[in-house]
Order: structure tokens, then sequence, then C-alpha cells
């Protein structure tokens, strides 16, 4: 059965634990799934791994 669209996999989610970071510009700390992360509160890619 196809399920496109559908909830993501909860084992699934539980592998793809992202890795704490946080803003350089403006200091929000966010969670990050990825080579290149992006903060969430203002799309900078200034970025440190916490």
């Amino acid at each position: 059965m196809c399920s496109v669209g559908g909830p993501m996999d909860v084992e699934l989610a539980e592998r793809l634990k992202g890795k704490k970071y946080r803003c350089n510009d403006c200091g929000t700390t966010f969670e990050a799934v990825g080579r290149h992360p992006v903060c969430p509160s203002c799309q900078s890619e200034n970025v440190t791994l916490v």
C-alpha cells in the first residue's frame, strides 16, 4: 500500500535525530538534520553545532 503524503514512520523519525545548533546571527537554538542547517527564525546559515 502506498502512503505518499501520509505521516512519517515513527521508526524512521527516531533514527533521524537532529543535532543541536545555535544561530550566530540571532541566537536561536534549534535542532536540524542535514549537512547545511538553516536557522528557522532568521533563515541564516551562520550556525554553530552546540
